[in-house]
């Protein structure tokens, strides 16, 4: 299988450790790693838009040569190596100290996308970045965790703005030669294939590496050309608006991601399904027991009490759906080698408030012992929205839990606040004990003025980047000046600054703010206590709704009554999201209750200092506490609703947010602001982690479930060895 030994042919010999640095994107994360490739090549660093990759590429002999026989160079790739290979060892880290038989301990996590890196478009929004900082800190941690996905080539959506504000769809094709990534290959070098049988004619997969510290990537690609051209293009885009070919996905993504592990020789006990995409992962695990002769009732009941699922959408149309003619055109051939009846299959998936189709939420949730929403609000609603699962139990004792997300706080800390401030002021331990709530108490030990003057220089570079944009896209040939104006060239550093950043979709509200237009108006024009508002985000390519609220929110971007104050930045991606939850003032968030499941873009602002203003749903029910940014409580249902909730946000806006933020003494700091700001930071911290949550998962579930693995292997054994005495007599 193929390692980084003939990536960078011209990389010396006395520098070759940065081969595998480059490609396990334990970099992404850590500062050190980060400042190694910086301090090789500060100009390629950032023409390489941060991809360590794509800049030793492009590097010549003679500057790697330089490098490897420069002192302080060598001094620093000697410090960073060392915390690398100490970070690598697998006898380390949290898990390892918790549990024994660590062999029989693996986790399969499967999901549909993953948020990484920018260099790795393979997602959409929060659940790819969920998924993403999951796999970060489950490294971090020393979990024995492998995790399956698709390796989409045409990623997910690079957003461009016609001049009437119209999103348009163009595919940029992934620059696999020059990202973090690794075909898989055997001892001769060609391409590992796998070979699902299940369609016909067969799929040959093809296999991708991503290095996640500890944490093994693999990502499945159909381009192979040993497939036919419909089938090549199965792992081309990320949430296809084609029906049969999304099932075609999900048939690769659960069936051929069991049979890739199984090619790898990858053994694990628990297989964790996030959302319900993955779910026919759980078939082919029971196909392959009841092919070594199990009976089918046997394999469920073994698979079902070792497997997690973990639902993140209330919305009912975030949940696939597929006829039961199309299930039967692709699982005709494949039921008898689970010994499953059609009825028996269909009736899994059932959804009895829909039963036209074949649910694969319903499924999963039948077909799992460990089921969970992703807050408190959200299991509420989750279990109201499948309590026809169990009619026989009262909605509050439906078996569906929840374990609220979090955010990995070493990729959305900013630097300087991490390294430089809680390092001084929390003591340098503090991001190794950072799901200890004693830790965050002292953030009240900063000084007010120097949070106050970290943030503003944050909001300027958040700003010099959005201009940045805005140039470059005036550079392009037949750009329009009114959409390089709408882009955020106006923007002042300033103004009181909110930020609306994620996908666009209806139930979100992107166009909440602009309810009032005159009354807006007035609020971001006020010459002494101005307020600017930046809006970014993509909306799915299918959903014309979405991008209908998406141009009205770039016509409000155009338009001059508004003075520039307000400003729409395309093509949202990872890189940009970590300029605007460090640098805008205000984190805005104002879905329709209660349809936001939890909402993580929120806690990596407050994370850093910047306070939300947030209708009651998600995670801001657990999190607002009254000190730490602003809610509002969500008008009840009717047509007048959304006028409601907007004018309870103006309100807010005018009576309290803008007269605070302008309250400054003598020196420019609000301090009624800081106090605020530190509050955020203090309960996003202590609370709302990534290691938190997979320290939840672990204790709550995988432990169960590998106890439950391990008991039935147990009696498994018995069973045999009771079976050879006999058989002897």
């Amino acid at each position: 299988m193929q390692g980084t030994k003939d990536k960078f042919p011209h990389l010396p010999e006395r520098i070759s450790g940065l081969r595998e640095l480059a490609y396990n994107l334990w970099w992404s994360w850590h500062p050190e790693g980060r400042a190694l490739f910086k301090l090789l090549n500060r100009r390629g660093w950032y023409l390489s838009n941060h991809n360590p990759v794509k800049m030793i590429n492009r590097m010549d002999g003679p500057a790697l040569e330089a490098a490897a026989s420069d002192p302080h160079f060598l001094r620093h790739y000697e410090a960073v190596m060392t915390r690398f290979n100490g970070y690598m060892d697998p006898s380390t880290g949290w898990f390892c100290s918790r549990f024994d038989q660590l062999d029989k301990c693996r986790i399969a996590y499967f999901s549909a996308e993953y948020g990484l890196h920018h260099a790795l478009p393979f997602y959409a929004g929060g659940l790819g970045f969920l998924a993403g900082d999951f796999l970060k800190e489950c490294s971090d941690l020393g979990l024995p965790l492998v995790a399956v996905g698709f390796m989409y080539p045409q990623g997910y959506l690079r957003q461009m703005i016609s001049p009437d504000g119209w999103q348009m769809g163009a595919c940029e094709m992934m620059d696999r030669e020059n990202a973090p990534i690794m075909k898989m290959e055997d001892g001769s070098g060609e391409p590992i294939t796998v070979k699902v049988p299940i369609m016909d004619p067969p799929i040959y997969l093809e296999v991708w590496k991503v290095q996640v510290g500890k944490t093994s990537l693999y990502l499945i690609d159909t381009s192979s050309e040993a497939n036919d051209p419909w089938n090549r293009v199965i792992s081309d885009r990320l949430y296809t608006g084609d029906l049969e070919q999304r099932l075609r996905q999900e048939i690769v993504l659960g069936i051929g991601g069991v049979r890739v592990l199984r090619h790898l020789g990858v053994d694990y006990s628990v297989l964790h399904c996030n959302e319900g995409h993955p779910a026919f992962a759980i078939l082919e695990r029971i196909r392959e027991m009841v092919d070594e002769g199990a009976s089918y009732r046997d394999a469920f009941e073994r698979v079902r009490s070792s497997t997690v699922f973990t639902t993140h959408t209330p919305v009912p149309a975030g949940h696939d759906v597929f006829s039961y003619k199309l299930m039967d055109k692709y699982f005709g051939s494949y039921l008898p080698t689970l010994d499953l009846s059609r009825d028996e299959l269909f009736r899994l998936g059932m959804n009895p408030s829909n039963p036209d189709g074949f649910n694969m939420t319903a499924f999963a949730l039948r077909s799992s012992a460990y089921r969970n929403a992703v807050s408190r609000k959200h299991g509420e609603v989750s279990r109201n929205m499948w309590q026809q699962l169990w009619p026989e139990l009262d909605v509050d004792r439906v078996p569906i839990d929840y374990i609220t997300n979090g955010v990995h706080v070493p990729s959305w800390i900013d630097r300087r606040l991490g390294d430089e401030i809680f390092n001084q002021y929390m003591g340098r331990t503090w991001l190794d004990e950072h799901d200890q709530p004693a830790i965050w108490q002292l953030v009240d030990e900063i000084p007010d003025r120097v949070i106050w003057e970290h943030h503003r220089f944050m909001k300027e570079m958040a700003i010099a980047k959005i201009r940045e944009r805005a140039r470059n896209k005036w550079r392009k040939s037949g750009s329009d000046l009114n959409n390089v104006m709408a882009s955020g060239v106006l923007l002042d550093p300033s103004a009181l600054t909110l930020g609306f950043a994620r996908r666009f979709a209806s139930y979100k509200r992107p166009t909440l703010l602009l309810q009032d237009m005159g009354r807006l108006a007035r609020i971001v024009g006020d010459p002494s206590r101005p307020v600017q508002i930046i809006f970014a985000g993509k909306a799915h390519q299918d959903d014309q709704q979405s991008k209908q609220l998406l141009q009205m929110v770039f016509k409000a971007a155009k338009d001059q009554s508004f003075g520039g104050r307000i400003a729409f930045v395309e093509d949202y991606d990872e890189l940009l999201a970590q300029y605007l939850v460090h640098g805008v003032d205000v984190w805005v968030n104002n879905p329709q209750p209660p349809m936001e499941a939890s909402g993580t873009s929120g806690m990596k602002a407050t994370l850093n200092g910047v306070p939300q203003l947030s209708i009651l749903d998600g995670w801001w029910i657990e999190g607002y506490n009254g000190k730490n940014g602003w809610a509002v409580e969500g008008a009840s249902e009717g047509p007048d609703r959304d006028a409601r909730d907007a004018s309870a946000i103006y309100d807010l806006l005018e009576k309290d947010i803008v007269p605070l933020f302008y309250d400054v003494d003598e020196d420019g700091v609000s301090h009624g602001w800081t106090a605020i700001m530190k509050e955020a930071i203090k309960v996003a911290g202590q609370g709302f982690s990534a290691r938190r949550m997979a320290k939840e998962y672990t204790d709550r579930f995988y432990k169960k479930a590998l106890e439950s693995t391990m008991k039935m292997e147990r009696e498994g054994m018995r069973e045999k060895a009771k079976g050879d005495i006999f058989g002897g007599i």
